[in-house]
């Protein structure tokens, strides 16, 4: 049995190492007897020069990889004369030959091949006609099989090129879902990273403003700072855990972060600050499925977090609610924004459009109409998640 090296080899039109030898061989065992016919039997002259050519024409099928065309065209003409000459028996000469127009068909040497063979039919014809004989049954027979074999040669390129196909789009499909998981894991990070390095910011400013006038509440902003750096650090050990996963993971880390609505509470507590107030309203069901309620701890997670960095709010509004069988979530703020400000879209708010488009819901991100920011997401409840 080939090893699967071999077998792969061949698949890409390749021949496994020693094929070419394997035709060489066949060719000169089945020619032996030929040579051995014509000492034996016919006198010494042209009848053994035609044998020995035709013999030694099966050592070009070893060039027929890198010259397919010129190599069928030189098997050719050293088989010509013994196929032309010898009437009995079976043509043993031409199986060089054979082999030569299957190799520079299966290579794409087509008009190699036809032009061979029509060349072949014009002088095998010449020569039916000037000989004594009168047309060779056995030449026309020849030649019909030769543009049989064509055909073999044509039928082996084509699965081939079909199994190559096949091999490139199992490759491009590969490669579309190893860019999607890392997009989700670049996604995973970011989220994680920038909610809590805002979060120790938020809280780290808290503390340094109260250490000397409150320091209860600056001791609770560094118990803050501990707990969400310790969070963080368990997600983003996760998510590196699944990308070692079947190497050399710790079995202890969860393959990937999974963030749910039960959370929310404590993402929100994190981010308050005595300059920021926000409120939560969470209606949502308990059966909720998880990836919607992954993906609205998200969407909460990184507007929260934008409000924090980037805007001038004192407050802010969390909502989430079960309506017409979507999950709204709506997150609100009383900042600067006003209508008709174009929205700077960074990273974050890439990251949100593309979590919602997976699930088929949607997302509006920009001023609210009475001021301030709006993030308002509709995910679909239903379906095959």
């Amino acid at each position: 049995m080939p090893s699967n090296a071999s077998r792969e080899r061949w698949l890409e039109g390749r021949p496994f190492r020693g094929a070419r030898w394997v035709a060489v061989v066949l060719s000169q065992l089945v020619q032996v007897p030929l040579i051995g016919w014509v000492i034996v039997s016919l006198p010494a002259g042209w009848p053994l020069v035609a044998a020995i050519l035709a013999f030694a024409s099966s050592y070009l099928l070893l060039l027929v990889g890198r010259w397919p065309g010129p190599v069928l065209v030189a098997v050719a003409a050293l088989t010509a004369p013994a196929i032309l000459g010898f009437t009995v028996g079976p043509p043993v000469a031409a199986v060089p030959l054979a082999f030569a127009v299957v190799a520079a068909t299966v290579r794409g040497a087509r008009i190699w091949a036809w032009g061979t063979v029509a060349v072949a039919s014009i002088v095998a014809i010449a020569v039916s006609i000037l000989s004594v004989r009168g047309p060779s049954v056995r030449v026309v027979i020849l030649l019909l099989v030769l543009c049989l074999l064509i055909g073999v040669g044509e039928a082996i390129r084509n699965r081939r090129a079909r199994i190559a196909s096949y091999r490139a789009d199992l490759e491009r499909r590969r490669r579309t879902e190893a860019e999607r998981e890392r997009l989700r894991i670049a996604r995973e990070l970011h989220d994680v990273l920038a909610h809590s390095l805002s979060s120790i910011n938020v809280q780290a400013a808290v503390g340094l403003h109260l250490i000397e006038d409150d320091p209860h509440q600056a001791a609770e902003a560094l118990a803050n700072i501990k707990e969400t750096s310790k969070s963080a650090l368990d997600e983003v050990r996760g998510v590196l855990g699944f990308l070692r996963s079947g190497m050399d993971a710790d079995e202890t880390a969860p393959l990937r972060p999974d963030p749910q609505l039960s959370r929310l509470p404590a993402l929100v507590d994190s981010l308050r600050s005595p300059g920021l107030a926000i409120t939560l309203d969470d209606e949502l069901p308990g059966s909720t499925p998880p990836i919607v309620q992954r993906t609205a701890y998200r969407i909460v997670q990184e507007a929260l977090t934008n409000v924090a960095r980037h805007s001038s709010a004192h407050t802010a509004r969390v909502e989430l609610a079960a309506i017409d069988g979507h999950a709204v979530v709506t997150i609100a703020d009383d900042g600067s924004g006003a209508s008709g400000v174009a929205v700077r879209e960074g990273r974050g708010i890439v990251g949100m459009r593309e979590r919602v488009a997976l699930l088929g819901g949607q997302i509006t991100v920009g001023p609210a109409p009475d001021g301030g920011f709006r993030v308002a997401a509709e995910l679909p409840l239903e379906g095959d998640r």
